[in-house]
């Protein structure tokens, strides 16, 4: 069997598309304290509050794209 569903092309974009939401993952981490008496405004950022959630839609959308993306007819 070597007919997938998807062409060679396809699964290289889902592995892009799985790496943007990666990286949209690392930049929601952090922003926890220390100390768990002092409160940290660093969990507020852009970065976390806008930035990452950003890049995760952008990553999923991307998937969806790379999923429904038809090969070209030669």
């Amino acid at each position: 069997m070597d007919k997938f569903a998807l062409p060679k092309k396809n699964f290289v974009l889902i592995l892009i598309g799985l790496g943007i939401m990666i990286l949209g993952y690392i930049l929601l981490s952090g922003g926890g304290s220390d100390d768990p008496n002092v409160f940290n405004y660093d969990m507020f950022s852009f970065r976390r509050l806008v930035l990452a959630p950003v890049v995760i839609l952008a990553g999923f959308g991307f998937e969806i794209y790379a999923i429904m993306k038809k090969p070209k007819k030669q």
